[in-house]
């Protein structure tokens, strides 16, 4: 079992990746590997509404950034946590832009009933409106959300700040530790004959008169 942990920060070694390796720490506790996604400093361009993945198989058609590399890791993954700092009181502007793409053009399958999470990092305010706008992308794709004893954020301006964030790291380490339960349950219930609930046919309405 493997858990990708998505670092949408700039910062390779700052606040949110703090956060991402104090749930890294639980997960390897219990023996789960994890891997570090980060999305960089490189520019990632929003959707563009072009509908090229429809012929791509699955893949973003523009292919000169990080959005397939995620797509093809969230293929292979058993579960995904979505890390960002917070900008604005929103999700960093790259994560928003990756994951609009990766979620439009990936199949549904990438993502369906696997566990997900989000956590964010911020130095004051506007965790809680960055966690609702990360929490729409595994909501809407049929994902398992995994929770922890509170809202998962770290609070500090650098890395060493969010490590005294005594409370917001140990919810980072009952996330990895919920996230590992739920990965071995869903394991445990595959090895029982237990499937997933069959796929009906999507249904498109309009609200057009």
């Amino acid at each position: 079992m493997k858990v990708l942990l998505v670092n949408g920060s700039p910062n390779a070694k700052g606040c949110t990746y703090t956060a991402l390796m104090e749930i890294a720490g639980a997960l390897e506790k219990n023996g789960v590997e994890w891997e570090i996604f980060d999305v960089g400093s490189d520019p990632i361009r929003g959707c563009a509404a072009c509908f090229g993945c429809e012929t791509t198989g699955g893949c973003c058609a523009f292919d000169d950034d990080k959005v397939n590399q995620f797509i093809a890791r969230a293929k292979e993954a058993d579960g995904i946590v979505f890390g960002s700092p917070v900008h604005y009181g929103s999700a960093s502007g790259s994560i928003t832009s990756m994951l609009d793409r990766a979620f439009f053009a990936a199949d549904p399958s990438v993502y369906r009933g696997k566990p997900a999470a989000v956590v964010v990092s911020c130095r004051r305010a506007g965790s809680t409106a960055a966690i609702e706008q990360l929490m729409k992308y595994p909501t809407i794709s049929q994902m398992i959300v995994v929770n922890s004893q509170y809202w998962t954020m770290v609070h500090g301006a650098e890395a060493e700040e969010v490590k005294q964030d005594l409370e917001g790291m140990q919810t980072m380490r009952v996330l990895g530790n919920n996230m590992a339960w739920l990965l071995k349950c869903l394991e445990a219930g595959r090895a029982a004959g237990i499937t997933a609930p069959e796929m009906e046919e999507r249904a498109w309405t309009n609200f057009v008169r």
